[in-house]
């Protein structure tokens, strides 16, 4: 295992450390929570509602990377492929809070429901509304909706949800808008290689050298199929049908596109994917509204790549278009 850490059980903290250091007019610790908990510099903001972020760390530049001015109020941070526990969930919270409530999103994961729904509660005691919306996106994970796992498409349905909170409406409002997000959001990903968990120091799992694996999770939860390496076109055929037949879309809607690298893909085959996604919408008359092509929720240095669609209505596009100002997210 070849990392460029000192200690490997310190690593999330000493990775806060350097990232509030680093970006100080963007964000801060919250007070309390092991100081595992990053706000945005200004919060809180009177009358906002709150939008807090989160899971566990390893998938940089989610979740922390999105806190700041026109996105998310806060996030705990967990170990690596950990949720948070209820403290920094809660010290986050209390720090996000302007009097307007406040709203959780983050990823399926039995974990984080158990720790954020402990939260939430401990919250209500203390006369915080709490409201939550969990992220669904992964078509790979279940046949239900409701059972499916939270991958990259996160993105977009945070966006949706910090943009809206930063309108001034009620937290009715952006949890309505949350829900919609979330529901209109598919993902379908593809992994070439393990990642190594610095604490365990061995890879989450083993593919061959000419396997590739449809449907992986992000923290190496088995996916749908393994077989050989195929074409770019051929991967991203597979997982755009995937997401299709799940989410129909007919000529003249608008999507939003997002082609996320899980850590060690270069950025040449990301657009080269993303050259077949434009292709394939183009056939069936769907428009692409906005594109992101880039790293945005990782698996430490897992190769390999996913695509995610958000079907737009004029409301989401115009959330999705908002300007955002975080250490490691930029829309103007």
């Amino acid at each position: 295992m070849k990392k460029l850490v000192n200690d490997p059980f310190a690593v999330v903290d000493e990775m806060i450390d350097g990232y509030v250091a680093a970006h100080p007019d963007l964000v801060k610790r919250a007070p309390g929570g092991n100081g595992r908990a990053v706000v945005r510099a200004d919060a809180p903001i009177a009358d906002k509602v709150g939008v807090i972020i989160g899971g566990g760390s390893g998938h940089e530049p989610a979740f922390m990377g999105y806190v700041g001015q026109g996105s998310a109020d806060g996030c705990p941070v967990g170990n690596v492929f950990a949720s948070p526990p209820p403290d920094p969930i809660l010290a986050a919270t209390r720090a996000v809070n302007g009097g307007a409530g406040v709203i959780y999103s983050y990823g399926n994961y039995a974990g984080d429901v158990m720790n954020f729904d402990m939260a939430a509660e401990l919250a209500g005691a203390e006369g915080i509304e709490v409201r939550t919306v969990l992220v669904t996106d992964d078509v790979a994970s279940a046949p239900s909706t409701d059972d499916r796992r939270g991958i990259a498409g996160g993105f977009f349905v945070f966006k949706a949800i910090a943009a809206r909170a930063a309108e001034m409406v009620s937290l009715a409002e952006v949890e309505t808008t949350a829900r919609k997000a979330n529901a209109r959001t598919r993902t379908m990903g593809v992994a070439l290689s393990a990642c190594t968990v610095p604490a365990a120091g061995r890879p989450t799992f083993s593919l061959d050298e000419t396997e590739m694996e449809i449907g992986l999770g992000i923290h190496g939860e088995p996916g749908m199929r393994r077989g050989p390496i195929e074409t770019a076109d051929k991967v991203t055929d597979a997982l755009l049908d995937a997401i299709l037949a799940d989410m129909p879309l007919a000529k003249g809607e608008r999507v939003a596109v997002l082609v996320n690298g899980l850590g060690a893909t270069p950025a040449m085959e990301l657009y080269i994917m993303f050259r077949r996604v434009a292709a394939r919408l183009s056939e069936l008359g769907v428009t692409i509204h906005r594109s992101y092509v880039g790293e945005y929720v990782t698996s430490l240095e897992m190769a390999g790549a996913s695509v995610s669609l958000i079907h737009l209505d004029d409301e989401l596009a115009r959330l999705i278009d908002a300007p955002a100002r975080t250490p490691m997210f930029v829309q103007v």
